[in-house]
């Protein structure tokens, strides 16, 4: 099996005050807690956005898995949509000591470039510090992650940036080229 080099970058901002949000696109763009835990809804989501750019790790799960996941206090996921339409997703991964991560982050392909992302990363990255507002049992946010990687779109790294993550840890590494999945087989 042949294999790429894969950068993987990781990301973190230390304060809400880090947050430099992105204006609001135009148009009819809302971004809506997903409140009920819906493996069918959070598959469509991961694989409709990551489908593209190799998002693989959560494709074989199944729906027990899916559903324990999504059922961890403090999992949360948040959708953009454009005029109804789902356009993209965060989702929100608590961890020990009052960190929480951005675990996914992303667009369909058809939405992109629109200025939806930098909203939704602004608007996920706020929801990500006030967490433990809407789930007392957690610590409150002392500090907010992501990783974003050489597969990921080429305007990933400069929206995180843009937000106020700084670079915190940077990994090399080979991987097995996988075909690109697409939300489904042919797409």
């Amino acid at each position: 099996m042949s294999t790429i080099t894969v950068t993987t970058w990781s990301l973190e901002q230390t304060s809400p005050a880090d947050l430099l949000p992105a204006r609001a696109p135009q148009g009819d763009v809302r971004i809506v807690r997903s409140e009920i835990p819906s493996p069918e809804f959070s598959r469509f989501l991961y694989a409709s956005v990551g489908g593209d750019i190799r998002w693989t790790d959560r494709l074989s799960w199944p729906y027990a898995r899916w559903r324990e996941h999504l059922d961890r206090p403090g999992v949360e996921t948040w959708v953009a949509y454009d005029r109804g339409t789902p356009a993209g997703y965060v989702e929100l991964e608590p961890q020990d000591g009052g960190v929480v991560e951005i675990a996914y982050f992303g667009l369909v392909p058809a939405f992109r470039g629109r200025r939806i992302g930098g909203h939704l990363l602004s608007y996920g990255t706020a929801r990500a510090w006030d967490l433990a507002e809407r789930w007392p049992r957690l610590p409150p946010t002392k500090r907010v992650w992501l990783h974003t990687c050489s597969k990921d779109g080429e305007h990933a790294m400069a929206n995180y940036q843009r937000r106020g993550f700084r670079l915190f840890d940077t990994k090399v590494e080979e991987e097995p080229e996988v075909a690109t999945p697409g939300p489904w087989p042919g797409a």
